[in-house]
């Protein structure tokens, strides 16, 4: 099959590495694969290097962000229209809102001379949220049921997901089937020797005997760093042999060094930056716990990836999070719950016996599930279904 990827850009984060896994696996097996995407811009770093000899090809629109901009996305448009024309792709897979729309309706252009052409969106996560303003939501739920009418399958990558667009009428005459994002899985299964996880504390300044518990997310609004940092500051006092550390980057990184600072937190707090996502196994092995405190999030890859690694998992119970951590894997506390949160780490910081146990038990409940095999099957067999008529 001629099958055509749009994601709006090529930043770190869980939908762009989904999206290159695919888009890799599908070259594999013999497909021709184009990848359309926008720049990466601003400081979350880009995949691009990823892309290079594997086998697809990668074309970059210029005028595609991530954030409304009319003229813009009308330049979009009508650039990924005739790349599509250009192509003539038997499918158009989208991924992410802009793109997702964009592409969605791009295609419906082509499908008048191209009866074949079948249109497929991955719902990551939703645009519309409870922590903006209805009429927002609003907005974005009518661009999605508009965008839904031109799509004739969706692939979600949580339960959670489905359930959620399916309630805001999107795409209700339309078949959804879950695809849980895949993982590299043997990079975060393979042991990490005493002597390199030292030397990553030590490039750090992370004390070699700390507990850690470490954060992978975005700098980013509703990443929910500032809960972390609040039950911090009333564990720091009884465990002082607790540090947290922050993976990654983002535009509130000068707001959240801020925070730590006026809490008095600054020497239990240590950040990487920006990693290389060949370093994440790494650094998830180097820590002891996994916290994750984002407010929204379709289901957050670094969840089974801890788990993975064998470590315990602290979550919000936010969209797809109880699809994999529940109480044999980890804790899953109520979204912005800091007492709840600050019980469940401390548990895991005084038993060290405790989190060992929940972390066999996630490694085991996840080796299968996130498999790039797997992913690429259920994808495939949704095109062949859609091909097939």
């Amino acid at each position: 099959m001629r099958i055509v990827h749009i994601i709006t850009r090529l930043i770190l984060g869980g939908a762009q590495e989904n999206t290159l896994i695919t888009c890799r696996e599908l070259a594999r097996r013999g497909h021709k694969v184009f990848l359309i995407t926008g720049p990466a811009t601003g400081p979350e770093g880009a995949l691009f290097e990823q892309t290079m000899a594997s086998g697809y090809e990668v074309v970059v629109v210029r005028s595609m962000r991530r954030a409304i901009w009319p003229g813009k996305d009308l330049v979009s448009f009508f650039k990924i229209k005739k790349l599509l024309k250009e192509i003539q792709p038997d499918i158009v897979h989208t991924h992410s809102a802009k793109a997702g729309v964009l592409g969605r309706f791009a295609a419906e252009k082509l499908k008048t001379q191209n009866s074949k052409l079948k249109t497929i969106h991955t719902i990551h996560g939703l645009a519309f949220h409870p922590y903006q303003s209805e009429l927002v939501n609003r907005f974005y739920i009518a661009v999605e049921r508009a965008a839904g009418r031109r799509t004739d399958a969706f692939i979600t990558v949580a339960d959670a997901m489905t359930e959620k667009s399916r309630t805001a009428g999107i795409g209700l005459d339309k078949p959804y089937t879950t695809a849980y994002s895949a993982i590299d899985e043997e990079q975060f299964l393979a042991e990490q020797t005493e002597t390199q996880r030292l030397k990553f504390r030590q490039q750090y300044g992370i004390p070699t005997d700390a507990i850690v518990l470490v954060c992978v997310a975005r700098l980013a609004s509703l990443k929910g760093h500032k809960y972390i940092i609040e039950s911090a500051r009333r564990l720091s006092g009884k465990h002082p042999n607790a540090v947290w550390l922050f993976v990654g980057d983002g535009g509130l990184a000068g707001q959240i060094k801020d925070r730590i600072e006026r809490a008095g937190l600054k020497n239990r707090f240590f950040f990487t930056g920006l990693l290389n996502p060949e370093m994440m196994p790494l650094a998830i092995h180097s820590s002891d716990i996994l916290v994750h405190c984002s407010l929204r999030e379709g289901l957050a890859r670094v969840l089974p990836q801890a788990m993975l690694c064998g470590k315990p998992v602290v979550s919000f119970d936010i969209d797809g999070a109880k699809e994999v951590v529940n109480e044999q894997t980890g804790f899953l506390i109520k979204p912005k719950d800091v007492d709840g949160l600050t019980e469940a780490c401390a548990r895991l910081i005084e038993d060290g016996a405790l989190g060992s146990r929940l972390g066999r038990a996630g490694r085991e409940s996840v080796k299968e599930k996130f498999s790039p095999v797997r992913m690429v099957d259920v994808i495939e067999n949704v095109y062949r279904g859609l091909m097939e008529g």
